[in-house]
C-alpha cells in the first residue's frame, strides 16, 4: 500500500521574487533529507550549498565539491521537504567555462534533483551566463560579494567591497545580475551600508549573509547556527544552540553504558519467541 501524495504546495521562485520589500525571506542550508524535514516548516527556501564540502565532507574549502555530490544531496533535500523552495548551488568549474557548459550542468541539477533553481557565484563576469540560463527556463539565484569559490583569488575569506572603488564593483555586480534575469541575489561578506544600498537599488530580493538586516532576507549555514561545525563561529553567524556539545555529552553517556554493560538492557533485547506465540 502506497502513502497518499502530500497536499502541501511548494513555495515557487515567483513567490520568492515577489517578496521584494515585503516580509523578510527566511533561508537555511540543508544537505540531507532528515535536516530538510526538520527545517522545512520554518523557512521559505532551503539552500543546498556547496558549503557541504566543508560541513559534510571535511574539505578545507568548497572547491573539491563535484556536480554529482550536489545532485545527490539536492535530491535528498527535495525528498525530505514539502513546502520550501529548494535552491541548489552550482559547484566550482561546472559553469564558468561557457554558458553552454553551465546550461548542461544546471539542466542536470534541475532534472535529477527536482529543485526549483540553481545558485551560482559571480557578478558582471557571469551576467551573460545568467542571461543564457534564464532565457532557457532555468531560474538563477546570483551570489556576489564574498564568493567562497573565489577564495584563492581573494587571498582567503575576506570582507569584500571596502573602499569606494571596490564598493562600486560590488554594486555593478548586483546591477548586472539583476539585468541578466536573476530572481534574487545572495550578498555575502560586505560592509553593512553597502548591502543596504544594494537592497535599496535593486528590484529583486537580496538575501544577506554577513551583510545587513535591511536585506530582503537572510541565510545561514545551519550547522553554524546550531553549533555543529567546530568551535569557530563566523562573525555573521549567531549560535542559537550548542548541539555539538550536547552530542558529545550523549556519546560519552552511551560509551560509559556500553563499557559498564548497562546498555543494552532487557528492554532493548528480543525474546526468543514473539509474545503472542509463547506457550501458556
Amino acid at each position: 500500500m502506497t502513502s497518499a501524495p502530500s497536499q502541501t504546495r511548494r513555495i515557487g521562485v515567483p513567490e520568492i521574487r515577489a517578496r521584494k520589500g515585503g516580509e523578510p525571506i527566511v533561508s537555511l542550508t540543508a544537505y540531507t533529507a532528515p535536516m530538510a524535514r526538520m527545517l522545512d516548516p520554518h523557512v521559505d527556501f532551503l539552500l543546498v550549498g556547496d558549503s557541504l564540502g566543508m560541513v559534510v565532507y571535511g574539505f578545507e574549502s568548497t572547491l573539491p565539491v563535484t556536480l554529482d555530490m550536489m545532485i545527490a544531496h539536492g535530491a535528498a533535500v527535495v525528498r525530505g521537504s514539502e513546502r520550501a523552495c529548494i535552491v541548489v548551488d552550482m559547484p566550482f568549474s561546472t559553469y564558468e567555462a561557457s554558458p553552454e557548459d553551465a546550461y548542461q550542468a544546471a539542466a542536470r541539477v534541475l532534472a535529477e534533483t527536482g529543485c526549483a533553481a540553481v545558485k551560482l557565484e559571480g557578478g558582471v563576469s557571469m551576467a551573460p551566463t545568467i542571461a543564457f540560463l534564464t532565457a532557457r527556463g532555468i531560474p538563477v539565484l546570483a551570489h556576489i560579494g564574498l564568493t567562497p569559490q573565489s577564495v584563492n583569488a581573494f587571498g582567503g575569506f575576506r570582507v569584500q567591497g571596502r573602499g569606494d572603488e571596490r564598493a562600486a564593483a560590488v554594486r555593478a555586480d548586483a546591477q548586472a545580475v539583476e539585468e541578466a534575469g536573476a530572481f534574487g541575489i545572495v550578498i555575502e561578506g560586505v560592509p553593512e551600508p553597502l548591502a543596504r544600498a544594494i537592497t535599496e537599488e535593486t528590484h529583486i530580493p537580496t538575501i544577506g549573509i554577513g551583510a545587513s538586516p535591511a536585506c530582503d532576507g537572510q541565510v545561514l549555514v545551519t550547522e553554524d547556527m546550531i553549533g555543529m561545525f567546530g568551535s569557530f563561529t563566523p562573525k555573521f553567524a549567531k549560535r542559537y544552540a550548542e548541539l555539538g556539545d550536547q552530542l558529545g555529552t550523549v556519546a560519552a553517556d552511551y560509551a560509559r553504558e556500553v563499557k559498564s554493560r548497562s546498555f543494552p538492557g532487557p528492554e532493548h533485547c528480543f525474546d526468543p519467541e514473539p509474545a503472542n506465540t509463547k506457550a501458556k
